[in-house]
């Protein structure tokens, strides 16, 4: 399978939660009881679609198939005041920085965040009432029962968020797949020319101490990006969801590398506002085929954020650069605590 057919972040699916089941309006009766009072049981709840967290998840892949998800109903109530079975639930794993949201009104219900979480998706019909809730002083015989409540078709959307603590922003080509492979055992694929990567690469960097982070190679940004153009919006929504920024710029990019940090800057700042209070830390890659003079000459013009220079392919300044990520990370951390 390839890269991007694996890596699914977005699917369309159909909910049908369970019936709930009828109440009884059975009235007591046996060998020693002709006209017995009511005794009939409540209807079982339907079943519930629920989602719930898998931090071993990175994917929607398992779901792009199961357009129609169907929890079971909800049994009937019975004589005895015996309330029928729930129906069972239908449980669905998802990655951990899914959202799900309603298909015909785009309204957000909510995201999945820790391992283990469950929320309901699609609610259960409720069971209906026994005709033994009805009995009043007046009342002694009551011969109705509730019905049980439909349950809900619903389409609903789940999106996934890449959840990392770095994210890697940059342009197409600007070695983000590159430095991913050389700090972390993931393998992306590489090659010289725009739009490689076209699906979020995650690896897990060692650090110091048995430590590590998770790093994040999302696919290059191009101008008006914000406005769907390129691979767009899709791969943007990622970087909502790192904690940290890593601006990647080449050493070799035909414009000032402060120019180039500010079309990027712009980009987040117009797809989401509050992308650009995030910490973020400036790379300039492919610097091996700087001399000192030109690197000096280069760090006058930088913007006022930590910056480095960097190689992937000369492993230059690679322990600086997760020092410093590292103190970024834990900084971060306890400024949101």
């Amino acid at each position: 399978m390839s890269q991007s057919s694996n890596f699914v972040d977005y699917v369309k699916i159909c909910c049908r939660s369970g019936h709930g089941g009828a109440g009884s309006s059975h009235l007591h009766r046996d060998i020693l009881t002709s006209k017995g009072g009511p005794d009939g049981g409540d209807g079982g709840r339907g079943g519930h679609i629920i989602l719930k967290g898998n931090s071993q998840l990175w994917t929607l892949l398992h779901l792009k198939y199961r357009k129609h998800i169907i929890a079971e109903s909800g049994l009937p109530g019975s004589s005895g005041q015996r309330s029928g079975r729930t129906g069972e639930d239908e449980i669905l794993e998802v990655p951990l920085g899914t959202i799900a949201r309603n298909a015909e009104t785009g309204e957000i219900l909510f995201e999945i965040t820790k391992d283990g979480e469950t929320k309901i998706l699609t609610a259960g019909g409720r069971g209906g009432l026994g005709n033994w809730h009805f009995k009043t002083s007046t009342k002694q015989t009551p011969r109705y029962s509730q019905p049980g409540e439909p349950g809900k078709e619903e389409w609903m959307v789940l999106e996934l968020k890449i959840l990392a603590d770095v994210g890697l922003v940059g342009f197409p080509n600007a070695g983000k797949s590159t430095l991913l492979s050389v700090v972390s055992a993931a393998k992306p694929e590489i090659a010289d020319y725009a739009f490689t990567t076209l699906a979020p690469n995650l690896g897990i960097v060692s650090y110091r101490n048995n430590k590590s982070f998770v790093m994040a190679d999302i696919p290059g940004i191009i101008e008006d990006a914000s406005k769907g153009k390129g691979l767009g919006i899709r791969f943007l929504r990622h970087i909502e969801r790192n904690s940290v920024l890593l601006f990647l710029v080449p050493a070799d990019t035909s414009r000032s590398i402060k120019e180039e940090y500010a079309i990027l800057l712009n980009e987040l700042e117009q797809y989401n506002p509050e992308l650009i209070h995030k910490p973020r830390v400036l790379a300039i890659s492919k610097s091996d085929m700087l001399d000192d003079e030109l690197v000096t000459e280069m760090k006058a013009d930088l913007p006022d954020i930590p910056s480095l220079f960097v190689s992937s392919v000369a492993q230059k300044g690679l322990l600086e650069l997760k020092d410093l990520l590292w103190k970024v990370i834990n900084d971060s951390d306890s400024s949101s605590a």
